[in-house]
């Protein structure tokens, strides 16, 4: 054995392999290398942005940006509705790991049980639930200083509405998206609601927001908005009517008050009705606008328009006389009565003592075709264009189907029915020059143009007649305002139950003031009156008086009437009844 030959030398050891593979390898490696080096060069260079979206995707939100609602003012620029700055109080599921004294205290924070609290974030899937919305901000604060893991907060707007139930159906309310459910806040939605921006930022593990990455689109506030309603005498109305409803212990009450020169609703009250910052218990009966979305028949409010009528056809003038013993009239199988028997009264007496037999002796005089165009004119049978949520047409039948007893009785306002406003509305042509002009709860700059309907001279005559119903010697001496002028007339209609006429009653009035220079029109209904007055005079023509005499006081409306004198006679007017 050769022992001087080194180890390596051993054949054993020898390499048989081929010198192209080793140079392969180091060309496939040296491949690589160049590889992860393009792909470096691809991943930071060229294609950089998608990182960026990448890393965005993972850490960035899009964070919107509330934007304010407008706020709704009265005409005098009283703020009626407006956004308070308020929380979402919202968690992650997965992350809400609270101890027991910080659930217990975020319940009652919240206001809601701990139960409620679990309910929520038991879905652990779920990568972001609302605890509560518009939390007030000092609420808020406290929970913030809570620390819970999981538990974020979201900036946005609670709606609050200072003048609370007595404008509530004026103004309605929004949800908690902060759109409009009722009222102006649902009517005007498009004009109050901002439009919410966006920015991109950056969070990091526990939703902090670390860095802001720019705005995307700006926010917009709503715009404000100018109500045609004067909240001193919206105040009035609706003191007035609720004081009405308790003496009289009914069951439901309107009034609408209207200035006669631009056609601006300044008053509009319901009752019942509700609160809209705390709306829990809310019911059906509380949220209708009764003034606009309920009908009921008008009763003698109507015979004016009859007389009118009369007038503008030449059947009759206002000294005419008219037969009305022995105070009932029968038609067909029907008798028409009056409450009590006059004998021979003339056209303004007819009026003043409301007689039913005398109005359906004028109205048979006329064609059925004339009363229906005068009421349609008028807008009975059609809903306002007043741009307000559920505004009703009413009924007015076509008049070829009228039978003659039909006609009789809607002379007096029975088988037609109307809403409150719709015959507030009408009653405008006898406070102006005998023409119309559109209503509005919007704040009226420019009056606008009337349209014609009855002539300026027979106005003035029916004028004079519900002047004088509304005085000594006719059916509402109680609307008399000490120191002005009034108008007007008396409604009392059975109601109908079931198809048929029961011992419900309807009481309502209706007029304007001051006479001499007419500014406002009042329309007042009591509902179901059942403390023992039922009568439109008894029950509704107070509220109308005291309703007058504050708003045109507040409008520095100058008296147009001696004010002992007037004062005395009402005083004994209320001792006779």
């Amino acid at each position: 054995m050769n022992r001087g030959l080194p180890f390596s030398a051993n054949p054993l050891l020898e390499v048989r392999l081929p010198a192209f593979r080793s140079r392969l390898v180091m060309l496939l490696v040296a491949l690589a290398f160049v590889a992860l080096a393009a792909r470096a060069i691809y991943l930071q260079v060229l294609t950089n942005d998608f990182l960026q979206r990448q890393g965005e995707v993972r850490y960035g939100r899009t964070v919107e940006l509330p934007a304010s609602r407008g706020k709704v003012l009265d005409r005098n620029g009283m703020v009626l509705a407006a956004s308070l700055p308020a929380r979402a109080i919202w968690a992650i599921p997965e992350d809400f790991k609270p101890s027991a004294a910080q659930l217990t205290k975020l319940a009652k924070l919240l206001g809601m049980s701990e139960a409620e609290i679990r309910k929520r974030v038991a879905d652990q899937q779920k990568t972001f639930v609302y605890l509560k919305r518009q939390v007030e901000a000092k609420v808020a604060a406290q929970i913030e200083e809570l620390s819970i893991s999981g538990v974020y907060q979201r900036k946005e707007y609670k709606r609050y509405y200072p003048e609370a139930d007595a404008m509530a159906h004026v103004v309605g309310f929004t949800n908690v998206e902060d759109v409009g459910q009722e009222g102006i806040e649902l009517s005007q939605q498009d004009l109050l609601a901002g439009r919410p921006g966006s920015r991109r930022v950056i969070r990091d593990g526990r939703g902090r927001t670390i860095e802001s990455l720019g705005l995307l689109r700006e926010p917009h506030d709503g715009r404000d908005l100018y109500l045609s309603i004067d909240s001193k005498i919206q105040y009035h109305a609706y003191s007035a009517l609720r004081e009405a409803l308790e003496e009289h212990k009914a069951k439901a009450g309107a009034v609408v008050v209207l200035d006669v020169r631009s056609g601006e609703v300044l008053a509009l009250a319901n009752l019942p009705t509700y609160n809209p910052n705390a709306r829990a218990q809310l019911s059906g009966a509380q949220l209708r606008n009764r003034v606009i979305t309920d009908t009921f028949e008008p009763g003698s409010t109507l015979k004016p328009f009859t007389i009118m009528l009369g007038l503008e056809t030449g059947k009759v003038s206002p000294q005419t006389m008219i037969d009305t013993a022995p105070g009932r009239l029968t038609i067909g199988k029907h008798t028409i009565q009056d409450a009590h028997p006059y004998g021979a009264l003339t056209v303004e007496q007819v009026l003043q003592k409301s007689s039913n037999v005398g109005t359906t002796k004028i109205a048979l005089s006329m064609p059925p075709q004339k009363m229906w165009e005068l009421f349609s004119s008028v807008g009975f049978g059609q809903a306002p264009d007043i741009g307000f949520p559920g505004a009703v047409a009413g009924r007015l039948r076509p008049y070829k189907k009228w039978r003659p007893i039909e006609q009789a009785t809607m002379s007096y306002g029975h088988g037609i029915s109307v809403s409150l406003l719709q015959l507030a509305r009408a009653y405008t042509i006898f406070a102006r020059k005998g023409d119309i002009v559109p209503l509005s709860m919007l704040r009226v700059d420019e009056p606008p143009r009337g349209v014609q309907v009855v002539s300026a001279r027979n106005t003035d005559a029916v004028r004079k007649m519900l002047e004088m119903a509304a005085g000594p010697g006719g059916t509402a001496p109680l609307a008399q305002v000490p120191g002005y002028r009034v108008a007007g007339k008396t409604g009392t209609a059975h109601k109908l139950i079931g198809g048929r006429y029961g011992n419900k009653y309807v009481s309502s009035f209706v007029g304007f003031a001051p006479v001499s220079d007419p500014r406002l029109v009042v329309a007042v209904m009591v509902d179901e009156p059942s403390a023992g007055k039922y009568y439109g005079g008894l029950v509704a023509a107070p509220v109308f008086s005291r309703i007058v005499g504050d708003a045109l006081r507040t409008l520095q409306v100058t008296p147009d009437a001696p004010l002992t004198g007037q004062m005395i006679s009402v005083e004994a007017v209320r001792e006779s009844l």
